[in-house]
């Protein structure tokens, strides 16, 4: 608003202008809408590594207790792009080689499939030249680098087809061969008049030609004629641009996806935000000598495009208007001084801050309409409680200390409906503006964690079977129309239209072994439980347990003594061993630590025997509570415990308690089942371990910690794993050394008792999770480093010991897709069946990776993993590899379905999220607010707290207490 300025009082100052931190909720569906882009942006450093090397020896790692090469780079890549391993490697000159590509499958039955990726039929024959571009001192904000570089100035030097990155790159088929300088006056192309003494809105413009883009290096490449260099990167570099020049200027664009600027596929999800459906697209390197198109279906969340008013009412849940007003007001703090401070509703609208708005109102001048602003603050002042001081246009007198509701009414004759509303601060000068003229611009994106309710409509909204995905994919190249593309048209560009066809092999299903028989799923990726007794059942009898209820109105006694009887019946039919046919019963009331004491003292009174086992009955599915509880079991008491709701409670079914057994069973040392033996043949001719790895962070938009997780097998069938987590710092991706050290020792020690007879295992696998392409090298020079460092302590004392590691990265955010044709290669969804491999066409020119279907789909459209082998060190052969991996999908231990991930990989998702109990909540409180005024583009800190320790005397830690 006109003449507002950056007049604040004390109260506002106080308030940041950062978005606040979200609150941690309980996981969501396993699949994600969006997968991230590799970690990393910019130009490369020349430093080519030969294709093809083996050479897979890891350098000692240097780094300290946190790393992250992600963050640490100084150089990055396009992150548009889906670049393979190797060009991560012109970054980091110490980068290892990872493993080249063995013989492909030949197990199962070979079948032809279509993928969700087009073949790039033709490259541009012409001469293309790159430029450096420079506006301004060379480091302006995007924003007033995309207004310079689309005035008509810069249109009349550079003309037709130049494609510019947006930072300081350019390509065009014309040749500058001397440079271009010259001079944009924003303020003469937006046909304003600069006000006298204001600095002249005036920005230098340098384009420099750098060199000729050789686009034969691609070829080059993919024939493995040359390595994968800054030329072969400047290519396909090129390519994106060019690909994605056209839909970024007519689409909403976010990152690699592009979104209708007026789509009819969205869907309100609640709290002022929305989904939008739109099309996805990346280049890569293909096996085939050839380069591909991956274009895929992509919902993004983004907030409601209303205005400002209206979202703080959808925000904060209000009724009404006045709702909104009462609830944004400061509230009392506690402790002695009972100081007032901003309202958790107040803390919520902050998330608006940093997103685009426009202002509408009645007699606005057109330059005003015209111009969008960002959000900067949101301040605590009302337009009735804010001064200051306006010119009178009329008079040419200065107002003294009128509200910016007054200078409504005089200047523009506005009354505002809503005066009591915060108002929206806007650019450097702190412009004022009423919340209720202010509109959210179109296309801002949502970046936070969406609450349950939110996550339930998005997955609604996303989850779309495979012809429904088919026909929206259809719909995303009618949006990118690359034949009716002007820039691929006038560079040369062709793309197949069509969905690449490959040749797939379906693994051979295994059968599934109990204690009392085998389950013969087939193609299906299904079995039933019912009759089968579980391969070992716990060791231990259950004699000492207990039941506690929870809040809510408890159900009845003899409700709970049913559920209880079955529960008993069924784990007795499934082969459990309970020998206590009474466990202790209670209520628990509202406080589930003191629920835990009370139960934990109840149990093991009556029982003369401490508790092995307690159950808790629930309302609904309350978080907070569930954390409670679980926190002081697993850290106070170190005992097992399962919660169920009290609507299952009631229902009492058989199948129900089917699943709980199995979570039961596993929890008290049992095996559910085994894949079964061919013959007399060993899952493992030596004595292996398998290790798997997740590192997990908080929400966008906070500060919360990082969690590293880690899983050992702890049988010699791999069935049966132990895990343990820690924070990892802050969005820190690699696991710290200290870390690792304290994690990993104590399970290799209990393995080497345990399972290996006192020996160490001869292999290891480790299977890691969530790193990109850029971190590959990293994995292997830090994680795997030490790792080899602790074998190599513990073993010191065994002549010629030497562990031999296969090392895979296991990736589920991507967006390859399985369309199989009706028949053997799919179910009746047309989903493809378990066991489906692909190795060609999508896969690295000559890297070891491939993507496998491993599990059936319930719902929407299978996303198959993506396993990349980055060492091997056993040199197994391919076919009894993949079957391993896939076969062992049938051993996780709560399912009667094999998992999409290996079961190493998915109990550390499990235990990362089931570990978020364990932070001192206390300590993070304290951390939190100190953070809270922080904006969150601050880098965050790195270190954090560690876990609450969890009590050890049952021996939980090498339980599976977190499945």
């Amino acid at each position: 608003m006109p003449g507002a300025g950056k007049k604040r009082g004390k109260i506002d100052k106080k308030n940041g202008s950062g978005p606040a931190a979200t609150t941690e909720q309980p996981p969501a569906a396993e699949a994600s809408f969006d997968g991230p882009p590799p970690a990393g942006r910019g130009r490369p450093v020349d430093n080519p590594i030969p294709s093809g090397s083996r050479d897979i020896s890891v350098a000692a790692s240097a780094a300290g207790p946190l790393r992250d090469p992600a963050r640490d780079a100084a150089v990055f890549l396009n992150r548009n792009v889906d670049f393979a391993g190797n060009a991560y490697n012109l970054i980091n000159k110490n980068a290892t080689s990872l493993m080249p590509r063995p013989k492909f499958n030949t197990s199962g039955k070979g079948v032809q499939i279509n993928i969700n990726s087009h073949k790039i039929l033709e490259y541009p024959n012409k001469t293309v030249y790159q430029y450096d571009v420079v506006i301004g001192n060379g480091a302006e904000k995007r924003g007033l680098v995309k207004s310079v570089w689309e005035s008509k100035a810069v249109k009349h030097h550079i003309g037709q087809g130049f494609i510019f990155d947006g930072n300081k790159i350019g390509w065009s088929l014309k040749e500058f061969k001397d440079e271009l300088r010259f001079i944009v006056d924003l303020d003469q192309e937006r046909n304003v008049v600069a006000r006298e003494g204001r600095t002249p809105n005036t920005h230098r413009v340098s384009i420099r030609k750098t060199s000729a883009v050789n686009l034969a290096a691609i070829s080059g490449y993919l024939e493995g004629k040359m390595s994968f260099g800054n030329t072969v990167l400047e290519a396909i570099n090129f390519l994106d641009h060019l690909l994605r020049e056209t839909p970024s200027k007519t689409h909403i664009a976010m990152k690699r996806s592009y979104f209708g600027r007026d789509t009819e596929e969205r869907v309100l999800l609640g709290g002022g935000v929305e989904a939008m459906k739109g099309v996805y697209q990346s280049i890569r390197a293909a096996e085939g000598r050839r380069l591909v198109v991956n274009v895929d279906v992509s919902n993004t969340t983004f907030w409601h495009e209303t205005s400002i008013s209206q979202l703080a009412m959808l925000i904060t849940g209000a009724n009404n208007m006045l709702d909104v007003t009462n609830r944004l007001r400061s509230v009392k703090g506690g402790g002695a001084t009972g100081a007032m401070k901003e309202s958790a509703h107040f803390a919520a609208l902050r998330r608006l801050c940093k997103n685009d708005i426009f202002v509408r109102f009645r007699n606005a001048s057109p330059a005003l309409l015209k111009k969008t602003f960002k959000i900067d603050r949101i301040s605590q002042f009302s337009a009735r409680t804010f001064k200051f001081d306006a010119p009178n246009k009329t008079t040419g007198q200065v107002e003294k200390q009128i509200t910016v509701e007054q200078y409504f009414q005089r200047r523009y004759s506005v009354f505002l409906e809503y005066p009591d509303l915060p108002l929206i601060e806007v650019g450097k000068k702190g412009t004022m503006y009423p919340m209720e003229i202010c509109h959210m611009g179109k296309g801002q994106k949502y970046p936070y964690k969406l609450d349950e309710a939110q996550t339930s409509a998005m997955i609604k909204f996303a989850v779309s079977r495979p012809e429904a995905r088919k026909a929206a994919i259809r719909r995303g190249l009618e949006m990118l129309d690359w034949r009716n593309d002007p820039f691929l048209n006038g560079y040369g560009l062709k793309i197949d239209p069509n969905m690449l066809s490959t040749n797939a092999r379906i693994l051979n299903p295994p059968e599934v072994g109990y204690k009392n028989s085998n389950a013969k799923p087939g193609y299906s990726g299904r079995w039933d439980l019912r009759g089968k007794v579980f391969l070992l059942s716990n060791p231990t009898p259950l004699k000492s347990w207990g039941i506690s209820v929870i809040g809510g109105r408890p159900p009845s006694a003899e409700a709970v003594k049913a559920f209880i009887k079955q529960f008993i019946l069924v784990y007795r039919g499934h082969g459990g061993i309970v020998e206590n046919t009474e466990p202790v019963i209670m209520e628990g009331g509202n406080d589930g630590a003191k629920a835990v004491e009370n139960l934990f003292n109840k149990t093991g009174n009556a029982n003369q025997y401490r508790p092995q086992l307690m159950f808790f009955v629930l309302p609904t599915k309350n978080a907070e509570m569930y954390n409670r509880i679980k926190k002081s079991a697993d850290c106070r008491y170190g005992i097992v415990s399962q919660c169920v709701q009290q609507a299952h409670l009631i229902k009492n079914q058989a199948q129900y308690h089917s699943n709980v057994c199995m979570k039961v069973n596993a929890k008290l040392g049992g095996t559910t089942c085994r894949i079964a033996a061919r013959g007399n043949v060993s899952p493992f001719p030596v004595p292996t371990m398998i290790i798997g790895a997740d590192v997990s962070h908080a929400a966008p938009g906070s500060n919360g910690a990082s969690f590293a997780a880690l899983t050992v097998s702890m049988d010699k069938i791999a069935a049966r794993y132990a895990a343990a987590v820690e924070t990892n710092g802050i969005r820190v991706e690699m696991i710290a050394t200290k870390n690792l050290e304290d994690m990993l020792k104590p399970l290799i020690q209990h393995w080497e008792k345990n399972v290996g007879g006192g020996r160490l295992p001869s292999h290891v696998y480790y299977f890691r999770d969530g790193v990109s392409e850029g971190q590959y090298s990293a994995v292997l020079q830090q994680e795997v480093s030490d790792m080899r460092a602790i074998f190599a302590e513990l073993g010191r004392n065994t002549p010629g010991f030497q562990v031999k590691f296969t090392v895979v990265v296991a990736e589920k955010r991507h967006h390859i897709r399985f369309f199989p044709n009706s028949g053997p290669a799919s179910d009746r969804n047309m989903n493809p069946v378990p066991g489906t491999l692909v190795e060609r066409d999508v896969t690295h020119p000559f890297e070891y990776d491939f993507y496998l279907c491993s599990h059936a789909a319930i719902q929407g459209t299978a996303r198959p993993t993506h396993y990349h082998v980055l060492m091997d060190e056993c040199e197994l052969k391919g076919d009894a590899f993949q079957t391993m991996l896939y076969e062992h999908s049938y051993q996780y231990m709560r399912a009667t379905t094999p998992v999409s991930l290996f079961p190493a990989v998915y109990y550390a998702h499990l235990a990362s999220n089931r570990a978020r109990s364990h932070l001192d909540m206390s300590q993070t409180a304290m951390e939190l607010q100190k953070k809270s005024g922080g904006s969150s583009s601050e880098k965050p800190e790195t270190e954090t707290r560690p876990l609450i320790e969890m009590a050890n005397q049952t021996g939980i830690k090498f339980s599976m207490w977190y499945i």
